[in-house]
């Protein structure tokens, strides 16, 4: 056992501090990985509060790492000692159901073990995430960083990037297709980048006037105000896809007005129960669909850095020590953040 440096918080109203855990000595398949970077996820703050329930403390979260692999089990041949490298959101599952098997690790029939806040399926203890110096993980789930990308840039793209690339893939988006993007986050951004890189006309759905300057410059074709009714009148029975990366409840509704036939919302953000209620006419009328979208699993994640170096996309970040995340969480919960913090660890390192 190594014992490290971290940030945890102990209880859903003590915030975040300091606070020193144990890595595992290395299994055959496991590599060791120095921390360089660790985004910050909007999860990660619920999990901190615990908003969705069953958060297990002292809660190290983190989800979005990239550091330098710095030691390899004796059975780990996929990556050695100096690779960039990058860890998400799971750090195992069962391997072997057909979800796992067909690279959907995050749909493990038998749950995935997520990289913070799940017990290990080896030992029993609880996993602890990259607010902290180093990380062990088995080599499956972890990708190589492309060498053109910025480590920092690249830390969110293994949250904000997937959970975003990933349903316009499955999908199938690409040219000629109509896509809206609801809210203009972390997520938000990264899927306007994304769907205009496959050929998409991309429309953001923002309620602030403020903001379609800044929608424009992400490559947004069109913006629509969502409080305006005359602009959503205007845009009813026009796109193919909304890609809804609003991460509270919100009325899906108005937003369904807005696909063709066949068109399909697809959630990204919402995990709570959808209030107000759908009204189910919208849907039958039009044969419209309702879909969801977690993450992606462990080929598609290497996939989208790597389309990401291809194409020069990038995550827009706020560089953060982490003796200011209590601070950086005030400002996600007022949404004061373009668009994704990404924690320097060598603040951590250092201290």
């Amino acid at each position: 056992m190594a014992n490290i440096k971290a940030y945890a918080a102990t209880a859903p109203d003590s915030g975040m501090a300091p606070f020193a855990i144990d890595r595992r000595e290395l299994r055959a398949d496991d590599i060791s990985i120095d921390i360089d970077y660790c985004g910050v996820c909007h999860s990660d703050l619920h999990t901190v509060e615990n908003d969705w329930g069953g958060s297990k403390y002292p809660v190290v979260p983190g989800h979005e790492i990239v550091g330098r692999v710095t030691a390899v089990g004796p059975a780990a041949t996929r990556y050695k000692e100096g690779d960039l490298v990058g860890v998400g959101c799971m750090v195992d599952s069962c391997r072997i159901c057909q979800a796992c098997e067909s690279g959907l690790e995050q749909y493990c029939l038998g749950g995935a073990t997520m990289t913070y806040g799940s017990l290990d399926r080896h030992d029993g203890t609880v996993t602890h995430g990259g607010y902290s110096e180093r990380i062990v993980v088995s080599e499956r789930f972890v990708v190589r960083i492309p060498e053109q990308l910025d480590p920092a840039s690249a830390a969110p793209l293994l949250c904000a990037g997937i959970t975003t690339y990933s349903p316009l893939r499955h999908f199938n988006v690409g040219k000629g297709h109509k896509v809206g993007v609801l809210g203009m986050g972390g997520l938000g951004h990264m899927g306007v980048k994304f769907a205009k890189a496959l050929g998409a006309e991309v429309t953001i759905f923002t309620r602030s006037e403020a903001k379609v300057s800044e929608a424009r410059k992400h490559g947004a074709d069109h913006v629509i105000i969502s409080t305006d009714k005359a602009q959503m009148k205007a845009a009813s029975d026009s796109f193919d896809f909304l890609l809804d990366t609003i991460p509270v409840a919100h009325d899906l509704n108005p937003y369904l007005k807005c696909l063709r036939y066949d068109g399909t919302h697809i959630l990204v953000g919402l995990l709570t129960p959808v209030e107000p209620a759908l009204q189910a006419g919208l849907l039958v009328t039009r044969r419209r669909v309702v879909a969801g979208s977690l993450i992606g699993g462990m080929p598609e994640t290497q996939e989208v850095l790597d389309f990401c170096a291809e194409h020069e996309i990038a995550c827009d970040i706020e560089m953060l020590d982490i003796h200011n995340i209590n601070e950086a969480y005030a400002r996600m919960k007022k949404g004061d953040v373009k668009y994704r913090f990404v924690i320097d660890m060598k603040s951590l390192k250092n201290s």
